[in-house]
């Protein structure tokens, strides 16, 4: 089992960024940011493998938003730039075991943070 905890969010306006943090208490694990806007299906914004060699965007964000680990430190981290109002959800960081990636959806994803909340003004 791993325990995960987000931090970072907030509101900005649009154009501005953003760097939320996810803490693990493991690093053996796949790691997505997923988000969930008001009224909307949770949709995967970007993944990162155990080892950090691989990572996974949705078309969405790709060019805006990088996400990168450090072992060391037991952390994922989603920087998000060029943020729009469309941005604006509750996003959160989840763990899955093997094949890591967004295509398989959420349920593939076993252990899910409390989420943080990102507000995008225009």
């Amino acid at each position: 089992q791993v325990r995960l905890v987000e931090s970072g969010g907030g509101s900005v306006p649009s154009g501005g960024s953003l760097r939320l943090s996810c803490a693990v208490s493991s690093n053996n694990y796949c790691i997505g940011w997923w988000r969930e806007a008001l009224g909307k299906e949770r949709e995967g914004v970007a993944a990162i493998t155990a080892a950090g060699r691989s990572t996974y965007y949705s078309d969405y964000v790709r060019g805006r938003f990088t996400v990168s680990r450090d072992n060391t430190k037991n952390t994922v981290d989603l920087q998000m730039n060029q943020l729009m109002p469309e941005d604006t959800a509750m996003y959160y960081c989840a763990a899955r075991t093997v094949a890591c990636g967004l295509m398989r959806g959420a349920t593939a994803y076993e252990y899910w943070g409390q989420g943080t909340q990102v507000t995008v003004s225009s």
